[in-house]
Formats: structure tokens, C-alpha cells, sequence
């Protein structure tokens, strides 16, 4: 974000015209993708930090992308993926509005992002859920005002974790069946998967089959011209309360462990999608949880041969070569006094980190550069195993 915002400064922009989004939910990090550098405490700070900073400079930025997909992707299941987003994004809004900010003036900009999974109404019900939950939560709890505050919005993406390397083709029609129960459930925005992501990042071909996917979906189905299609479904709408009341229930597990850090630091929620992980993998072995190609309808040829993109082994030699020249051209006293200003600040709880991390990459420090230095002052992290 700081590297963004000082080129955007200078081209002369007007940062409150800026649109975007950076995920920076680290607290899933912890929860279930395992990318960390500092412990959960001042990583918190620093997405508070990006919050506040966008409530005042960046009014139309999403400084936070809160994400259940990972949390999915890791194991967990459709309930533990929307309870545990927003057992997270509790945390955050306690600590902005600790921070003096009203939770007007940045929930607004809060965005999320949801996995789209392969059952098709526990799918559309779970959207309905947590959507339905965040609107109750931010206006009874942290007692928002303003319509856009209870406004859930969501990017959904189709379930990477579904893709098979056998009959690979089999997963356009996965993608096309996950991306319409994302658009029934209300999501705002999607990602459909290319078909080969089992084996790599897309080809220029899958990823054009993916986004027609989706044009197909916007403008050949009609789907998009009714906001709740299967509203008033008794199946759906049964599904959607238990989902809401589920939520609820791990809301208040949660609270009763003193809140999202010491059930992070308990292993709370990481044993939990450790367990329903496990749960998916013997269903799955058995063939209780069919998976066509895979223990279903099982092609006993040899497996179709696809088109798959094929990574530019000359590209970390560049990189690394013009990180080299950019240390080798900066002006070194620059250099070091931005990063001794970050340090000092860092030190200071109550300070906001970015306009310092602003200043260190004008001065064209690398973010190993500065990461490495604030791990002086934040120390690092190491995760206790759960069984």
C-alpha cells in the first residue's frame, strides 16, 4: 500500500479519487494460509494502521480484504469459513475504533472474501448468513449508523481445492456450478478458476474459458436481474438461519477464550479446521464425498494431456539484477534515515506506521529491507503445532 500511494503522490493524484484493494487480513495468515513474518499482535497493528490511514486519506480504497477463502482452502468447512471471518473482523473494528475512529468514518471500506464451494445451496445459503450476520453485528454492537457501514461486500472465488489433475476439462463445469452460486448469493464480485490451476497459474486459455464463464453467467442466463433469487426457498432460507445461528454460536466460543489472539494463540481455530480437514480427507478416501475423476467415474486411460503456462526461468535473474541497481542508485543517507524514522515509529504503539513506510520506499528501501528491520523491533512469530 505505501509503495502505491507514493507513486500515486507522485504523479500528482488526488489519493481520496484512488480506487483498489490490498488483502492485508494477516489474522487469517495465523488462522489457516501460514504467511507470517512478525507476531499476531503488531501484525494487527498494521492493518489497523492501513484502516485508519484510508478513513482519512483514501475514501474510496479498501485497505482491508477480509478472507474466509483461505480458510476454506485450508480445510475448513462452509460455517467455519463465514464464523471465523467474522470472529476476525471483530477484532479489527474493536481495534480501530480503540483507536479513536468512529466506526462510520472506516467500516464502509471494509471488503471480504468468500470461496465458492461445490454445494450449491449450503453456498447460496452461507452468503445470505454471514451477510445478514455483519449487518446485525456492526449496527448492534459496534452501533453503526450509516447503511454502507452494514453493507457486506464480497469478492467470491471458485474453490481452487476442487480442481482435479484428472479430466481436467471436468473443471470448467465445477467453476461455471460455483460461480453461479456466488451470483445467487449476492457476491459483488468473482474470480473464476482456470481449469489447469490443479497443475499451475492459467494459461492465456484457460483463463479466457474462465471469463467467459462468468459472461456467460452475467449475460446469457438472466440470474443478475433478480437481488435474492432463492429467497423464500424453505430449504434455503432454513439453511441461511442455521448458518446465522452457527455463526453466533462460534462468535461466543471465541469471546469466551478472551477474543481472536488468545484463540489464535490456543490453537483454537487452527484444530478446529485441522479436524474438519481430516473429516473431508477420509470421506473423500472412502467415497463417502464423491469427487468426479478422482474416486468416480474413474478414466482408467491415460490422463488428457492440457495446455499449461510454462514460467520464464529468466525472470528472478532480472528481478534480483534490478533490485541491485535500484540499491546501488539510491541516495544511502536518504536510506537510512527513513529507516531509523520507521524504527521509531514502529517503537510507538500509538503512531501510524504508514506515513513512515511511505517515506522508507521513496527513499527505495525493498520491502525485505523493511520488513527485516521492523522484526528488530517486533520480533517474529513461530506457531505452536495442533493435534
Amino acid at each position: 500500500l505505501a509503495m502505491y500511494v507514493a507513486v500515486a503522490e507522485d504523479r500528482g493524484m488526488d489519493l481520496n479519487k484512488l480506487s483498489g484493494t490490498i488483502q492485508n487480513d494477516i489474522l487469517k495468515e495465523y488462522v489457516a494460509q501460514k504467511e507470517w513474518v512478525f507476531p499476531v499482535r503488531p501484525s494487527m497493528r498494521i492493518v489497523r494502521d492501513c484502516i485508519a490511514y484510508g478513513a482519512e486519506h483514501m475514501a474510496r480504497y479498501n485497505p482491508v480484504n477480509i478472507s474466509g477463502y483461505h480458510i476454506s482452502e485450508a480445510g475448513g468447512n462452509a460455517l467455519q469459513e463465514v464464523a471465523f471471518t467474522m470472529a476476525i473482523t471483530k477484532a479489527y473494528v474493536e481495534d480501530v475504533v480503540a483507536a479513536g475512529y468512529d466506526v462510520d468514518s472506516f467500516a464502509s471500506r471494509l471488503s471480504f472474501f468468500f470461496v465458492s464451494q461445490a454445494d450449491l445451496f449450503e453456498e447460496v445459503a452461507k452468503f445470505r448468513a454471514v451477510r445478514r450476520y455483519y449487518a446485525k453485528m456492526m449496527k448492534e454492537h459496534f452501533g453503526a449508523k450509516k447503511a454502507n457501514s452494514m453493507r457486506l461486500r464480497f469478492h467470491a472465488q471458485t474453490a481452487a481445492a476442487t480442481l482435479t489433475k484428472p479430466q481436467p476439462m471436468v473443471n470448467i463445469v465445477r467453476t461455471a456450478l460455483q460461480a453461479l452460486s456466488a451470483v445467487l448469493g449476492g457476491a459483488q464480485s468473482i474470480h473464476t478458476n482456470g481449469l489447469d490451476e490443479a497443475y499451475t497459474i492459467p494459461s492465456e486459455m484457460a483463463m479466457k474459458l474462465a471469463l467467459r464463464t462468468q459472461q456467460i453467467i452475467a449475460d446469457e442466463t438472466n440470474v443478475t436481474n433478480v437481488i435474492d433469487p432463492l429467497g423464500g426457498s424453505y430449504y434455503v432460507e432454513a439453511l441461511t438461519d442455521e448458518i446465522e445461528k452457527g455463526i453466533g454460536e462460534y462468535m461466543d466460543k471465541v469471546e469466551a477464550m478472551g477474543g481472536v489472539v488468545p484463540a489464535i494463540e490456543q490453537g483454537f481455530f487452527q484444530k478446529e479446521i485441522s479436524d474438519s480437514a481430516y473429516d473431508y480427507a477420509k470421506r473423500k478416501a472412502s467415497g463417502d464425498r464423491p469427487v468426479i475423476g478422482v474416486n468416480k467415474y474413474v478414466d482408467s486411460g491415460e490422463d488428457q494431456k492440457i495446455e499449461i503456462h510454462k514460467l520464464d526461468p529468466e525472470s528472478e535473474a532480472r528481478q534480483i539484477a534490478r533490485l541491485k541497481q535500484t540499491r546501488a542508485d539510491r541516495d544511502p543517507e536518504r536510506a537510512d534515515k527513513a529507516l531509523a524514522n520507521l524504527l521509531a515509529v514502529a517503537r510507538d504503539d500509538e503512531a501510524n506506521l504508514l506515513p513512515a513506510t511511505i517515506e522508507a520506499v521513496r527513499a527505495h528501501l525493498s520491502m525485505g529491507e523493511i520488513t527485516g528491520a521492523l522484526r528488530e523491533v517486533f520480533g517474529s512469530y513461530q506457531e505452536t503445532p495442533v493435534f
